[in-house]
C-alpha cells in the first residue's frame, strides 16, 4: 500500500502562497490556525529560497509519541491523523513538532486553547469519510475521493508534491539529477560538512 508524504522543491517554489489559499479554502480552516505556511529564507538577497511547510507525516512522529491521550494516529496509508474528541488541548505535540505543524485555534475566550488543529493530508479524521462531522472537525477527505491534497493540487510550479512516498521521490530525484543541484539546499550541506554550504575545506582553513 502507498505510504503518502509531501516533497517541496525549493528550487521551484515562488512564495505565491497558493497553497496555503487552497488549504484554507478547501477545508475552511478555523480563524488562526494554518495548516500549511509558505517560508523563506534569505528573503531579497541572492539565494533567496522559499519552501511550503506543513505537517510531514512523519514515520516516527513526534506528536505521536509526546501525547499523554494518545490522540494521534497513522491509517494505513502513513498519514498521522488526531482525534479531536480525544484530544486536551495539552500543546505537548506543538513543541515536540519540529514543523510547527500542530497548532491552536486562535478563536476564543483565550485565544489560544482548544483542540490542537493540524494538516491531515487531506484524508479526513476518525468519522465517517465524506460526512458533515468529518467535514466540520477535520476538513474534506480528499483521500476517500481517489484525489491528492489540494495545496499540492493547486501548486502552478509543481514545487510541492505530494502522494506516494517513492513515486514523488522518484521525481524528485529526477528533477536534482537533471539540473544538477537541489538537494543540498535545506540543510544537508550543513549538517554533513559541503563546501557548497559555505564549510570550510578539510584543513580547517577557508
Amino acid at each position: 500500500m502507498a505510504r503518502m508524504k509531501f516533497v517541496c522543491d525549493a528550487e521551484r517554489c515562488i512564495e505565491c502562497n497558493g497553497c496555503v489559499t487552497a488549504c484554507k479554502n478547501e477545508n475552511e480552516v478555523p480563524w488562526g490556525v494554518n495548516r500549511r505556511r509558505v517560508v523563506t529564507l534569505n528573503d531579497g538577497v541572492p539565494g533567496e529560497k522559499s519552501i511550503s511547510v506543513a505537517c510531514m507525516h512523519c514515520s516516527d512522529a513526534p506528536c505521536m509519541a509526546v501525547c499523554p491521550v494518545n490522540c494521534f494516529y497513522r491509517t494505513d496509508e502513513g498519514v498521522v491523523l488526531h482525534d479531536k474528541d480525544v484530544c486536551i488541548g495539552c500543546g505537548y505535540c506543538s513543541y515536540a513538532c519540529p514543523f510547527g505543524a500542530p497548532q491552536f485555534p486562535s478563536q476564543g475566550t483565550f485565544g489560544v486553547r482548544g483542540k490542537m488543529d493540524k494538516c491531515t493530508f487531506c484524508a479526513g479524521g476518525p468519522e465517517v469519510n465524506g460526512s458533515q462531522a468529518e467535514f466540520e472537525k477535520y476538513g474534506r477527505n480528499r483521500l476517500s475521493e481517489g484525489k491528492l491534497p489540494a495545496c499540492a493540487e493547486m501548486c502552478s510550479t509543481k514545487a510541492l508534491l505530494a502522494g506516494d512516498g517513492d513515486v514523488v521521490a522518484d521525481i524528485f530525484r529526477n528533477r536534482v539529477v537533471q539540473r544538477g543541484k537541489g538537494a543540498e539546499v535545506w540543510g544537508w550541506g550543513t549538517a554533513y560538512g559541503s563546501k557548497q554550504a559555505g564549510q570550510p575545506p578539510a584543513g580547517g582553513k577557508s
